[in-house]
């Protein structure tokens, strides 16, 4: 070995321990941030869990959703997998030059394959950059360091192009079909001599070794850091999508003696696998692309809000540990943002700051749909939803803040069990608008001495609303004709707790909870149908953390089983271009897509048609979240924003699978002006027009 090689070899063992420590330090520093949070119980669910990375992760199954960006980060994400064997073969090279990686006859076909993957990254690095900063998608942030890991692979990969070059002329070996780009680095260049290759070849491979250090040293400092945050993420998120965790409000005496406090108002009072959220965030905007919120001019950005939070975390961790957040110093103590130094700022006044506030605005917070098509969005599975609503428990719980109005909602559920304050006595009257209906409450079948399978549960907007009245008499009517046996609460039915919950009051839900499963146990009820998607998913999902367990089905999927099993025909035409809006917690909380379509596919003459955002992509109505219950004073309506989607395809008819949304979208029709010509009806009234429809001829 001359001398060359060995003070090649030494300079390339030091950058490189180097690098790797550096690397080591701040993957320790952000662990020891992390570990600042609440300790999260792990559930298991292992072979679920490495389903959902594998679709996830490796089949890239959200960013695929926008087809051109995903395909461009497919071709970057398995590109970069596949051309590491190439970066090994380039160390060997330069570190033992005449020598490769030892695959015999393979090693001409494997050089072919890593040049077809060199410049398939190549054309995703330049594709990239033009959607960035020539096509300028609003969604992507423009400036040095979003384009900077662009650079960084781009030079990685021509430097391996350049060397491969360069190291023919150096060998003095023939063009070859193998390397086709490297022979024609090397045809153009042939005029340089053996000596000067060899000089511009370890050129080339120091600029490709020092690139490759430094961007490992750069990733987690920035948001790539997801590469290494995103697939643990994956894998750690939420068995149940959306369910909420369960606050514990029993305290012991240490406890009595500190300051009470309820929901988030710390960063630390995250749970571990929370913060891992705010490393994994890729900042891609996909999230805030598709929030109804943002869309229509309110100050929430879902991106914003995992940024700020991310930043805050390092910024505390920093005081709090010691740990300073970036290496090396002299690279980045100018940085800001996932890089940035708590130097110069008093560790007290970020120790003292309050999440809900002075980091994440109240208004920010209060603008949320919880409608979760930011996380169905997130390709690395960031649950931005419990997040907030973390944040509204700590601002209603502890700090006593509320929307005015939503302040009054809650005290009248609290009062009456429902928003508007009306009387307990008069939920039950809702039966009086059609008495051929049969309805029975479980108390008068308990006086017969009969029993029912099902408990209906007609909800709040059921019971007083006097559209959504109209709804649950037309199911009732549908289940009487296939001979359905039920029984509603009548009037000891309450509210199901899901505003109280999602507003951030955990305590009042948690009393709601507990009398409601009370009801249900003195009634041993086994199995639950309801009309609205919310009680549905609070039912199902999150009673169980309460200790109760039933059977739970929205009204469009018992109708469609009663469809299946020919306890309904529906015969009678109906003539209409319809188009169907999901509603968030039927369709995005719980993969209820297909049964209430199916209903209307089985109607003769009806036209099912899609909007553009449908299904797991469709736009919330803006009733979630509470804010059914307020007025929208910043921006655009969300739901004439939504009515305007649905308008688009043309209908004649629109439907839904809730009373919430039916209420906002009827409202945005008649915005619109167009509530005379266009028809607003859920899919249970649209089934009963036609399953009805000889009876209705014949009274006529």
């Amino acid at each position: 070995m001359d001398t060359f090689q060995i003070i090649n070899w030494i300079a390339f063992l030091v950058v490189t321990i180097y690098a790797i420590y550096l690397f080591a330090r701040v993957i320790a520093t952000r662990m020891s941030y992390i570990k600042l949070g609440r300790k999260s119980e792990f559930d298991g669910e292992i072979k679920l869990r490495l389903k959902r990375v594998g679709k996830i992760v490796f089949g890239q199954s959200k960013l695929l959703k926008d087809k051109k960006s995903g395909t461009i980060h497919v071709m970057m994400f398995y590109g970069f997998i596949l051309v590491q064997f190439g970066a090994i073969d380039m160390f060997i090279k330069g570190l033992s030059p005449g020598n490769h990686l030892p695959f015999g006859s393979l090693y001409p076909g494997f050089v072919f394959f890593q040049e077809l993957v060199t410049l398939m990254i190549l054309v995703a690095v330049f594709w990239a950059f033009y959607r960035r900063y020539m096509e300028k998608l609003v969604r992507l942030k423009r400036g040095f360091k979003a384009g900077l890991v662009l650079i960084f692979i781009g030079t990685l990969m021509l430097s391996v192009l350049a060397g491969n070059g360069m190291l023919m002329l150096w060998e003095e070996r023939a063009v070859t079909w193998t390397e086709p780009v490297a022979s024609l680095i090397a045809t153009a260049f042939s005029f340089l001599s053996p000596e000067t290759a060899m000089v511009l070849f370890f050129v080339a491979w120091w600029v490709h070794t020092l690139t490759l250090l430094t961007f490992l040293v750069y990733v987690p400092q920035s948001k790539h850091f997801h590469l290494i945050a995103a697939p643990i993420n994956v894998f750690l998120s939420k068995k149940v999508p959306g369910k909420l965790e369960k606050i514990d409000f029993e305290m012991d005496a240490e406890d009595e003696e500190e300051e009470i406090s309820f929901g988030v108002g710390k960063i630390e009072d995250f749970s571990q696998y929370q913060m891992i959220d705010f490393y994994a965030c890729v900042e891609c905007g996909r999230c805030t692309d598709v929030c109804p919120a943002a869309g229509t001019g309110k100050m929430l950005s879902p991106m914003d809000i995992m940024i700020k939070l991310r930043d805050h975390l390092t910024e505390k961790g920093a005081a709090v540990t010691g740990n300073s957040p970036w290496v090396p110093s002299y690279a980045f103590s100018n940085s800001t943002g996932n890089m940035a130094s708590s130097e110069g700022e008093a560790a007290a006044t970020i120790q003292n700051m309050s999440l809900a506030g002075d980091v994440i605005t109240a208004e920010e917070l209060s603008a949320c749909t919880t409608c979760r098509n930011c996380e169905d969005a997130c390709p690395v599975n960031n649950e931005h939803v419990g997040t907030i609503i973390d944040l509204r428990r700590y601002l209603v719980m502890t700090e006593g803040k509320m929307d005015s109005e939503i302040q009054r909602a809650v005290q009248n559920i609290e009062r009456q069990g429902n928003p508007w304050g009306l009387s307990k006595k008069d939920r039950v009257k809702w039966r009086e608008e059609d008495e051929t209906v049969y309805i029975p409450t479980v108390k008068e079948l308990k006086k017969e001495d009969k029993e029912f399978e099902y408990l209906f549960w007609v909800s709040s907007m059921g019971a007083y609303d006097s559209r959504s009245q109209k709804i649950a008499l037309a199911f009732a009517k549908l289940m009487n004709r296939a001979g359905v046996s039920f029984a509603i609460l009548g009037n000891t039915e309450a509210n199901s707790g899901d505003t109280a919950r999602r507003i951030g009051n955990e305590f009042l839900f948690q009393e709601i909870a507990e009398k409601n499963i009370k009801q249900f146990n003195k009634y041993n009820v086994k199995k639950i149908v309801t009309i609205d998607p919310h009680a549905y998913n609070i039912f199902k999902n999150e009673y169980p953390d309460f200790d109760f367990e039933a059977e739970v089905y929205h009204h469009t999927q018992l109708l469609y089983d009663l469809i299946m099993e020919g306890k309904l025909q529906p015969t009678g035409q109906i003539n209409e271009r319809l188009t169907y809006h999901d509603s968030c917690y039927l369709g995005r909380y719980n993969g209820v897509y297909d049964p209430p379509r199916e209903i209307l596919k089985s109607i003769p003459g009806l036209e099912l048609v899609e909007m553009v955002r449908t299904r797991e992509n469709g736009m919330c109505c803006g009733a979630g979240g509470g804010l059914m219950w307020t007025e929208e004073t910043t921006g655009n309506r969300i739901n004439v924003a939504r009515t305007e989607q649905a308008l688009q395809v043309n209908p004649s008819m629109i439907s839904t699978g809730c009373p919430y949304c039916l209420t906002m979208i009827s409202d945005g029709t008649k915005a619109k002006e167009v509530d005379e010509d266009i028809g607003t009806l859920d899919v249970a009234e649209i089934l009963a027009i036609s399953v009805f429809a000889e009876e209705e001829e014949k009274t006529a």
